[in-house]
């Protein structure tokens, strides 16, 4: 695995000051109205092209940033404490940019990654169907060699960006024999080419998460390119797409983080405001030791997703690393919101506040990326092939 150069202490200074100044100015005062009415903040979008943020971990040889991954992190708690959906029109975008840098051919990078680190061409992943989603080993969407082409037929189910993404790393079985399970699967960019093949099924009406479009897709002969197939060797796409979830649980740790500490903000300046028997109720133990775990928490949250972020950068596996940040951070974001509605009372239950879209976003991280449940088995696995625990 390759090492990422360590992004200088200044210039991630300045790259997060500047996103945050930009989530400051322009994403919370749109935040709501995109969510109420669950449109895709195109406007918002369109500036996050701006400032390069489409090319985070792209080389900076393809345009891109070329930043490491704890800077990568901290990009995404920043713009999650402003509106955790927006961060989904960079998240699957980024798997695409990190399966194509690491495993494609030279070709597929000069093709695809100038074009993604200026978010001329937006990205998403293809990889969950409609008969599962933890159990990737049993997808069923298939690809067969044709010629120079591959043809696909299947479905895949709960696709961010499947409406406004333009390429797609997808994940279809080219091997007919099911009992290889992950063995027999291969990853290919795929492209809108306007073919009848390749069609966008109904926009998901989300409890959270909204103002991104999620979708269905559907291929029925569907041509692919064989030159499209990642890296040129088939049934070897499991590898590389677990390899781009592991940046990916990397960013749902840090989103999870973020709302958090936008949870633990709103309730910061509530219980200062808010008087109850004569005094602020953050003159009250109760609310004092409920604000003390909030933020306790979030910065073992924030420790753990960092310390993941790092071993990536040093080119290691960090399935472990990377299921621990997900699970606990995902989960204490869950507990937070709900302790910061508890503080605002029957304020925090309206959307005069913005508690409740935390709260609703919440359940969005300890599913994404690999259910927690998943989290947990893959943590235990990893922890029994210890060498410290073997007897």
């Amino acid at each position: 695995m390759t090492t990422i150069t360590k992004t200088p202490e200044e210039a991630r200074n300045q790259i997060v000051s500047m996103v945050r100044d930009f989530v400051r100015r322009e994403v919370e005062p749109a935040a709501a109205d995109h969510d109420a009415n669950d449109t895709v903040p195109y406007e918002l979008i369109d500036q996050m092209k701006e400032l390069g943020l489409f090319g985070i971990n792209v080389p900076e040889e393809y345009g891109g940033m070329g930043l490491d991954y704890t800077t990568f992190a901290m990009i995404f708690e920043e713009i999650s404490k402003g509106y955790m959906a927006l961060t989904g029109a960079l998240g699957t975008h980024h798997i695409l940019t990190y399966v194509l840098t690491h495993y494609g051919n030279q070709e597929q990078r000069d093709r695809f990654l100038p074009r993604l680190a200026t978010g001329q061409i937006r990205g998403g992943l293809a990889l969950t169907e409609p008969g599962g989603g933890s159990d990737v080993g049993a997808l069923e969407t298939r690809a067969v060699k044709d010629g120079e082409e591959y043809v696909v037929n299947g479905s895949k189910m709960f696709i961010t960006n499947a409406e406004s993404g333009d390429a797609f790393c997808l994940l279809a079985r080219t091997n007919p024999d099911a009992s290889l399970k992950h063995r027999g699967l291969s990853a290919f960019v795929i492209e809108k080419d306007g073919s009848p093949g390749f069609k966008v099924g109904r926009h998901l009406d989300k409890l959270g998460y909204r103002g991104l479009d999620t979708c269905e897709l559907f291929f029925e002969d569907f041509r692919i390119p064989a030159e499209n197939l990642i890296g040129g060797e088939e049934n070897v796409g499991f590898g590389q797409v677990m390899s781009g979830l592991e940046t990916g649980r990397i960013n749902v740790g840090a989103r999870a983080v973020g709302v958090a500490q936008a949870a633990l903000d709103a309730s910061m300046r509530y219980i200062q405001q808010r008087e109850t028997f004569g005094v602020p109720i953050s003159q009250h133990q109760a609310i004092q030791l409920k604000i003390a775990d909030m933020a306790t928490k979030i910065q073992a949250a924030r420790l753990l997703v960092y310390d993941a972020a790092t071993k990536k950068d040093s080119g290691e596996r960090i399935d472990l690393e990377s299921g621990m940040a997900k699970l606990f951070a995902s989960e204490i974001c869950g507990e937070v919101s709900m302790e910061a509605m508890r503080i605002h009372g029957g304020y925090g239950y309206t959307k005069d506040f913005p508690v409740e879209r935390y709260y609703r976003d919440a359940p969005l991280m300890i599913i994404g990326e690999g259910t927690n449940e998943i989290m947990r088995l893959v943590i235990a696995r990893q922890l029994l092939r210890r060498p410290e625990y073997q007897l």
